[in-house]
């Protein structure tokens, strides 16, 4: 039983990974993202059910377009099978309860906040909002007291800070202020160990910031933004479902 129910909930982390998909790419541009038939980027061909399905239609079609040939950046499948996985570790770790149901969503909103960012370096304020809600939702009900809750609540608020006086004080050359609420929302679903989520983020970071500096011709190099909103997913959930704590791995 349980090996079935972590296959559906893989699959349906993929699935709203590839909806999530579409709301990035068609958000703020006047399309609508519950109707209209997807399209390949390269011959404008209309894709359908065969194209279309997560992970799948990727790998059985190698990565091309079933029309042109041309080929399909990987990036979708890997956010499909990275959301697919982020549910099933959710419901082993979790299992069936409210608090699974309030991760999922945040998880979800997580997913759009990042492939977002990833896309146009910016992060709409409603994206935020939606998973700074589903996050608090979450803790609320894992949380076993209102003193649990408050303690965790100040932990994730004093990170969030962090965050924005770095802002402020690089005048916003360091990292964007939007960055502050998703922080804040990761902080409190890893709870207890929110402070190694947030230290292990800015290592993940500055390891893939020096890998592209240094793939970077020299004067190319001025004005490269980076988003941090992947930094910070990684780095908070790898403390969240491995339970790592900085300090015991330290000591």
């Amino acid at each position: 039983m349980t090996l079935v129910l972590a296959v559906f909930f893989f699959a349906l982390g993929a699935i709203i990974a590839s909806f999530i998909g579409v709301v990035v790419e068609r958000y703020s541009t006047g399309e609508s993202w519950i109707s209209g038939h997807s399209q390949c980027g390269s011959c404008g061909a209309t894709l359908t059910v065969v194209d279309l399905i997560p992970i799948v239609s990727w790998t059985v079609l190698r990565g091309h377009c079933r029309k042109c040939g041309s080929r399909v950046p990987v990036s979708s499948t890997f956010a499909e099978a990275t959301l697919g996985a982020l549910f099933v570790f959710s419901y082993l770790q979790l299992g069936i309860s409210l608090s699974f149901v309030f991760l999922l969503i945040a998880l979800a909103l997580l997913c759009t906040i990042v492939l977002y960012d990833l896309r146009h370096t910016v992060i709409p304020g409603i994206f935020s909002l939606l998973f700074v809600f589903a996050s608090v939702s979450f803790r609320v009900v894992s949380t076993p007291n209102a003193y649990a809750f408050g303690t965790l609540f100040l932990i994730a608020a004093g990170i969030a800070l962090t965050l924005a006086i770095i802002h402020y004080v690089s005048r916003g050359r360091a990292m964007g202020l939007a960055d502050t609420p998703v922080a804040f929302g990761l902080a409190l679903i890893a709870g207890a160990v929110a402070f190694s989520g947030f230290v292990y983020s800015f290592w993940i970071g500055a390891i893939i910031g020096i890998i592209i500096l240094a793939q970077t011709p020299a004067g190319h190099r001025i004005g490269i933004e980076v988003p941090l909103a992947p930094f910070l997913a990684t780095g908070f959930l790898l403390a969240f479902f491995t339970g790592w704590n900085l300090f015991t791995l330290i000591i």
